[in-house]
């Protein structure tokens, strides 16, 4: 039986559910994108069906109606567990309508994500050392960008708080680059992501900062402080909010050591360490790698390393 929530299955059976879809474009327009674009592959997916049945069975007049219509049922409920799952498409559709759609985030902050980065890094060792001094590492080039709408809005309200940021965090970020050899400003972008631009960065119960920019949760090998907060997580695409424990850190440089060292000492990060110049192909090997559960987290990681609001920052 499929649940009467669940937007993205019920709608390929069930066009009534259109209505249930705008009450929630208007409460959560980011979830509805979602929903609509699920199920548009639902779809697809269930005509390509129907497409490949008719084609297979075309010669075969053995078939009673009710075994037509088993069939049929067979492949609405096939199509649907695929639309589940996903095949690529609504990603893609979200990313596009995303731009295009009025007061869509663009640098905006982001709610503290995944880590599978805390798990993993209870079980490093000890770190690597980059012999690439910080000094060789690239800086963005001073040439503007084209910039999104969104960004742009973004860019004029945060200046300020950006340069703060950078000045504040920039000796930390370099510690990090000549431990992993990844570029400082690629290092920054990230914690201006996680963390809002420190706007949203993580807080202990009674108000204190983590220090944790990064995100990182507080596995079961964690032997320091934490912090408990409510984040979201993506589960096959859709965002979920749970109650999740990070870690906590007695100071900003102690944060960036500890991400500097996740990143060095564990092998599923290898193949990031050597993205020393690219900013999207940095991000991408982060989320191949499970740091975030959110699908466009490489996206939106290359739109703040590369973006007006850390040009602006780092000229400052």
């Amino acid at each position: 039986m499929i649940p009467a929530t669940d937007l993205s299955a019920q709608f390929a059976l069930d066009v009534g559910s259109v209505e249930a879809l705008k009450r929630q474009a208007r409460s959560d327009p980011d979830k509805a994108l979602r929903a609509a674009a699920s199920q548009f592959e639902a779809l697809l997916m269930q005509m390509m069906l129907k497409s490949m049945r008719e084609a297979t069975d075309s010669g075969s007049s053995t078939d009673s109606q009710d075994t037509k219509l088993y069939k049929s049922m067979l492949d609405q409920q096939l199509s649907i567990a695929l639309a589940k799952r996903g095949i690529g498409l609504a990603d893609v559709m979200v990313r596009q309508l995303s731009r295009a759609l009025p007061g869509t985030p663009g640098e905006a902050a982001r709610a503290p994500g995944d880590s599978e980065a805390g798990n993993a890094a209870a079980a490093a060792t000890s770190p690597a050392s980059s012999s690439a001094p910080a000094a060789a590492v690239p800086l963005p080039n001073a040439a503007p960008s084209v910039q999104s709408p969104a960004d742009a809005a973004t860019t004029s309200a945060l200046p300020d708080a950006a340069r703060g940021f950078v000045k504040r965090l920039w000796p930390h970020a370099l510690e990090a680059a000549r431990t992993t050899g990844i570029a400082p400003h690629f290092v920054l972008g990230q914690a201006a992501l996680e963390s809002g631009w420190g706007r949203a960065e993580i807080r202990m119960a009674d108000g204190s900062p983590s220090h944790n920019l990064f995100g990182i949760k507080a596995g079961r090998g964690w032997q320091g402080a934490s912090a408990e907060v409510m984040t979201t997580e993506y589960v096959n695409g859709a965002p979920v909010k749970t109650l999740e424990r990070f870690r906590a850190y007695s100071s900003y440089a102690e944060a960036f050591k500890d991400y500097a060292q996740l990143l060095a000492a564990n092998p599923r990060y290898a193949h990031v360490l050597n993205e020393r110049s690219d900013a999207a192909a940095f991000a991408r090997g982060l989320q191949q790698a499970g740091y975030a559960t959110d699908p466009n987290y490489a996206e939106k990681l290359t739109r703040v390393i590369t973006g007006g609001i850390m040009r602006a920052g780092l000229s400052g």
